[in-house]
């Protein structure tokens, strides 16, 4: 500070010390970054306006727990790195908006958004440290959303660019998230193992937050091992570290897991402990916070498709533009030979030899005209239904908040019920119970089915960005394959009939000799992800309907990919139920959907064969039912 000479670099070294007291002195951090912030608007110094929120940001989310103000500081902090192409700083943006929504609004699919996105933009441009913080982050969330085995692949990723550049820090949240997935599959010894080597590592770099964290995973462990005096040890000690910092995550859960460890042996001091719990909580978990930070994120995602909105109506004028540049070549062309036609006859022959060419000329302007067409009815529909969307998103906000409120009734049930019999007022805790019946049995299946449906509709109004690049088909086959069957294995594995675990044989033919293809991979990964997601369902169902008819049925999925001429073939097939020849033709229309309510939106196949028709492909079934379906997708090779 004595030696910066120019006030930018004075805002700098003021939001390096900001984050220097993050964790150990948070009115400090305050502070500097409100320092930081005054002196960089007053020089219009962007960078430094940025860095001044992603502090902020961090304030609010540890030290704070305020989710309203931490997700605006963080949005801010995103929308100043996306104006001005701050592209690592953009990655560590979209890491703290994630972390928001992960850790203080409990919305995981948001937060994975916003993870990946972070993933994507710092494997382009990115700092390796950031760029491993989104495999722990990803990780964690994967973690959140119950899928272990995701959550352990990833973790296994990020501890192995953490120790290649370095990263205490990063390696001990992934060797905690490493520890849960044992703890959660029996295996303690090794989860203990990972929770001390967590711990040390935080304790190296002085993460308190980090350490305290660790205590809590340890303390949850030896619950599980019936060691309650460890388990009170290593909850004080999470405790001891958080209250007097006010990490007000880490007293609620110290608080909560101290109040039940000592409820038989000391039960005023359980009591005092549940209260500082419960005070952290309605501090953290208010109404009107977690409302003005969804407002906040419903803003934000209007930005989004704005932004998304205004790029796409540049690409098009600059198709247009191309395209009009084209046909303007084209009649000049036509006019030049004309006037040779007529000037020399003996241009007959030169002519005859160049008709072919022409003709070849105006088949591609025909097919050009065609994607253009295609291309904008595609948009028109995409901003349809992303307008749909939104407008179904909003009252599904209210109706999150409204399952928000029932855990509120919960806490004010469980107040009741702690009270003396003679205290207790039965009709309220009949009435409390009432409209937890009918909020959970009405709110929460219709509020997932629209949020199924906002997903299904604005992934079908996504309008892809990405660049087609030469592919090899094979392994996004094989990717995609083990993807499908591990997300069917966590989420649909049993028999949609009698519940019985669904054992699918996975049968695989690549045709070695395969060229690359030139597509973007991205979005013909997501058309196999929905055609072997179908499969899944299909032979799972079969074999849930055939479980004591034909209990030998053996459910098979088979991917093979093929060249035939210049032509690139992959086949999706199982042997469930087929389809009838009544709805065969409808199965691509948006919205047509064979699954109960609630199990699909009917948009996966449109939205696949869009994608095809978009790559200049075919997509074709084959069909007979009760024996087998058969999906191809056909390919013209580079």
């Amino acid at each position: 500070m004595a030696k910066a000479v120019q006030d930018t670099s004075r805002a700098i070294i003021l939001a390096d010390l900001a984050e220097a007291y993050r964790t150990e002195k948070p009115d400090s951090t305050l502070y500097f970054a409100d320092q930081v912030l005054q002196l960089s608007r007053s020089i219009n110094f962007p960078f430094g306006e940025m860095r001044a929120y992603l502090v902020l940001c961090f304030y609010f989310q540890n030290s704070v727990t305020d989710a309203a103000q931490a997700l605006e500081t963080g949005l801010k902090a995103l929308k100043i790195a996306q104006e001005h192409h701050f592209k690592d700083h953009e990655g560590a943006c979209l890491i703290r908006v994630g972390q928001v929504n992960l850790m203080l609004l409990g919305n995981p699919q948001e937060a994975f958004n916003y993870f990946k996105k972070a993933n994507k933009v710092l494997s382009d441009h990115g700092d390796p440290f950031f760029y491993a913080v989104t495999y722990w982050w990803l990780a964690s969330t994967y973690l959140g959303m119950n899928k272990p085995d995701s959550a352990l692949y990833v973790a296994k990723i990020g501890y192995d660019k953490a120790v290649a550049i370095k990263s205490d820090r990063i390696q001990s949240q992934v060797l905690k998230t490493m520890g849960t997935v044992s703890r959660n599959k029996g295996n303690n010894e090794l989860a203990k193992k990972y929770y001390l080597q967590a711990i040390a590592a935080s304790e190296r770099m002085n993460e308190l937050v980090d350490v305290a964290g660790g205590y809590l995973s340890l303390s949850n462990l030896f619950i599980r091992l019936n060691q309650n005096d460890s388990a009170v040890f290593y909850a004080r000690k999470a405790y001891d570290i958080g209250r007097p910092r006010s990490f007000k995550g880490i007293v609620i859960g110290a608080g909560n897991l101290l109040s039940t460890l000592l409820e038989s042996s000391d039960p005023a001091e359980a009591l005092r402990f549940l209260k500082i719990a419960n005070a952290a909580r309605d501090s953290v978990y208010n109404t009107q916070k977690i409302q003005m930070a969804q407002a906040l994120m419903f803003s934000e995602k209007e930005r989004q498709t704005e932004m998304a909105y205004e790029k796409r109506a540049y690409e098009s004028r600059i198709r247009q533009y191309a395209l009009l540049g084209g046909v303007g070549l084209l009649l000049l062309a036509v006019v030049i030979l004309y006037r040779n036609i007529r000037s020399k006859q003996q241009a007959n022959l030169a002519l005859e030899k160049q008709k072919d060419k022409v003709e070849k000329t105006l088949v591609e302007l025909k097919a050009t005209q065609a994607q253009l067409v295609q291309s904008e009815k595609m948009a028109s529909l995409g901003e349809l239904t992303a307008g749909i969307a939104h407008e179904i998103q909003n009252p599904l906000n209210f109706v999150n908040n409204f399952s928000e409120v029932n855990r509120e009734l919960f806490g004010e049930l469980k107040s009741e019920r702690s009270k003396p019999k003679a205290h207790r007022d039965d009709q309220l805790e009949d009435d409390l119970l009432n409209v937890i019946e009918q909020n959970l049995g009405k709110i929460n299946h219709h509020g997932k089915r629209a949020d199924a449906i906002v997903k299904g509709m604005l992934l079908h109004s996504r309008t892809t960005s990405g660049q087609k690049e030469p592919t090899d088909i094979n392994a996004l086959c094989d990717e995609y394959l083990r993807l499908a069957y591990h997300g069917f294995r966590a989420k649909d594995g049993r028999s949609a009939l009698n519940a019985v675990p669904t054992q699918i044989k996975i049968e695989t033919d690549f045709d070695s000799s395969l060229p690359k293809v030139n597509v973007v991979r991205q979005d013909i990964g997501r058309a196999l992800l929905n055609l072997l997601n179908n499969a899944f369902y299909a032979v799972a169902q079969r074999r849930g309907e055939l479980a004591q008819a034909r209990p030998e049925y053996e459910p098979t999925v088979t991917v093979r990919s093929k060249r035939t001429g210049d032509k690139v073939l992959i086949s999706v097939k199982d042997n469930g139920g087929g389809i009838p020849d009544s709805i065969k033709d409808k199965i691509f229309q948006p919205f047509f959907t064979t699954k109960p309510a609630g199990q699909g939106t009917g948009l996966g196949l449109s939205l696949t064969y869009d994608i095809v028709k978009a790559h200049g492909g075919s997509l074709n079934i084959e069909t007979r039912v009760g024996e087998q379906t058969e999906f191809t997708i056909q390919f013209q090779q580079v």
